[in-house]
């Protein structure tokens, strides 16, 4: 049976998205990017330089006949500046896709609602397919989803942090009342984070640091395909109710008894 990932009209076997951040040379960044089995890689529009003396872009390293292109608008502050940097990037990369970042404080890095709530809605009116990052905040999810937006996608930690999913109850109502696939974007650290996150029972994750930032990010981001793998398994089968006591695995009738003395 098909399982697939459901992006507007983009479909996905992998529900592992990555990114191209921090990465120790565009070569790793390649190298992870294969091992992680990923078909999305997202692309931070401000960070792309047209003018390298190497005459490669970062988009050169990008295997773009696997791997669909996410644009984002990391870095901005504002509806607007997000907006224009949306517009940009359609101009770019011939594309309508835009994972939407309007950042509210520059150490926590924690979104903005009221204004990625705003340019959610003018990219939509605009034909924009929207992915917006986001808390782990079921009213703005909510009103994301209104707004038109094909997926939401609350954080598990701050950006980079590598903390794991903190708040679990918040992502799982979240994806319950959450009509649109939900992905859970930054603050996974390793591949145990992951398989967290996918038991919960969301869509799919969106990592870039927990893979980059690791001792051998090819390994990590191998770990994590296999980890997003298993955890999704393991929603779709369904754990065992947790008890307070044991349960002996093996049946109790005919037992063998001791002879009696």
């Amino acid at each position: 049976m098909s399982d697939t990932l459901v992006l507007g009209s983009y479909r996905l076997e992998s529900r592992l998205i990555v990114g191209t951040g921090k990465y120790p040379s565009m070569a790793a960044m390649q190298a992870a990017h294969e091992a992680s089995g990923a078909e999305m890689v997202t692309v931070a529009i401000r960070r792309i330089n047209l003018d390298d003396a190497s005459g490669k872009s970062m988009l050169d390293y990008i295997d773009r006949s696997r791997m669909t292109i996410l644009p984002n608008t990391a870095g901005c502050y504002t509806a607007d500046e997000a907006v224009l940097t949306a517009q940009l990037a359609r101009e770019l990369l011939e594309t309508n896709l835009i994972k939407l970042e309007v950042i509210g404080d520059p150490q926590t890095l924690y979104p903005d609602a009221t204004e990625t709530i705003a340019a959610a809605r003018r990219l939509v009116a605009d034909g924009f397919t929207v992915l917006p990052y986001i808390g782990d905040d079921p009213v703005a999810c909510s009103r994301l989803e209104d707004a038109g937006c094909v997926a939401v996608m609350p954080l598990a930690a701050p950006i980079g942090s590598g903390l794991g999913v903190c708040n679990p109850y918040s992502i799982a109502i979240i994806k319950e009342r959450a009509k649109v696939p939900v992905i859970v974007d930054a603050g996974v650290g390793t591949a145990s984070d992951a398989a967290i996150a996918m038991e919960l029972g969301v869509d799919g994750l969106l990592m870039n640091t927990g893979i980059a930032a690791a001792r051998d990010p090819v390994r990590m981001a191998r770990a994590m395909q296999y980890a997003v793998k298993a955890g999704r398994e393991a929603f779709l089968a369904g754990r065992m109710s947790k008890r307070l006591y044991a349960n002996a695995s093996s049946p109790m009738q005919d037992l063998i008894a001791a002879p009696e003395r």
